[in-house]
């Protein structure tokens, strides 16, 4: 048993850890999250976080804003989104709510059009649909060692440029709301990325893909090709067997490594109303199997989101 696995089980019994697959996604009981949390309860759901890749809590419905907020930068700098304002009262909530046009079933990492993009995000289920709604998520390291060696040599040396432009017609009948929130996005802020393909996790090591839908295109291949490669890579990631998939109750909380995950919100409650609250902690530039850093090609902040104190 290593330093690292002494640490968890002192302080969260693996009796309290439930694996929801192989791969990736595990249940953790007996936890009242808040902001008060021992040092080394956080550091044992941190390496549970790395372990799993997705974590989730039942029964946090003591949690507000505030207290969901002074939970999540418990893991470092909360980061702003870019685009859109946080939720009021807070200074890092996003509020996603489907009545206002936001939409994200497309496998996706959070905010990878920046050359910088959260390492870990903090979502609570504030209003769940009786029916559907649900969240999956891949696992991408476990992906990229599913790939035959001369795809992970392929994609070892290929780059993606990521972009928020990117075309939204991707979504099957997008309503006028949810164009007015993309394009509301785009006048306040521009965003292009280039990305190796394959990230070297800068705690545990793995490599991990970086794809999903903020890529626009690969550098040196033409877009007929660029994107069968992509397809191609995206179903070794979206692969039955690397996913989870979590039903929500009302104070659940979700936290995932967003350096070796992609995931998307299920949009299967019709006009129902689905509202989750989300914290992202500030990551930093990936870094590609030779050593090469991300490189920002575009990074244009026409109106910057509110201060709220």
């Amino acid at each position: 048993m290593n330093e690292t696995s002494l640490i968890i089980d002192s302080v969260i019994p693996r009796t309290a850890v439930v694996k929801c697959t192989a791969r990736i996604g595990a249940y953790i009981r007996n936890i009242k999250l808040s902001g008060d949390l021992p040092d080394q309860t956080i550091a044992a759901i941190k390496s549970l976080l790395l372990e799993h890749k997705v974590i989730f809590f039942r029964d946090q419905s003591h949690l507000d804003d505030a207290e969901h907020e002074r939970f999540a930068i418990r893991f470092g700098k909360p980061m702003l989104s870019p685009t859109l304002d946080p939720a009021n009262g807070t200074i890092s909530i996003l509020d996603i709510d489907s009545a206002r046009g936001f939409r994200t079933d497309a496998w996706h990492i959070d905010f990878a059009y920046l050359d910088a993009y959260p390492k870990i995000l903090v979502l609570r289920g504030a209003v769940i649909p009786p029916v559907g709604g649900d969240t999956m998520w891949s696992n991408t390291a476990a992906a990229y060692l599913d790939l035959p060696a001369p795809l992970q040599r392929l994609a070892d040396g290929l780059w993606a440029v990521h972009s928020n432009a990117y075309d939204f017609a991707i979504f099957a009948r997008p309503t006028e709301a949810e164009k007015t929130v993309h394009n509301e996005g785009l006048d306040r802020a521009s965003f292009e990325t280039e990305h190796p393909v394959v990230r070297v996790h800068p705690e545990t090591g793995e490599r991990t893909l970086v794809l999903g839908l903020y890529v626009n295109s690969f550098i040196g291949l033409p877009k007929y090709d660029g994107q069968k490669v992509f397809d191609l890579f995206e179903s070794h990631i979206t692969a039955p067997e690397n996913t989870v998939r979590w039903s929500w109750k009302q104070g659940d909380v979700a936290i995932w490594d967003n350096l070796a995950t992609m995931h998307y919100a299920v949009r299967d409650y019709g006009d129902q109303h689905r509202v989750v609250r989300r914290v992202a902690i500030d990551g930093e530039v990936p870094v590609g199997v030779d050593g090469r850093r991300s490189v920002a090609r575009i990074k244009i902040i026409r109106q910057p989101p509110a201060s709220i104190v």
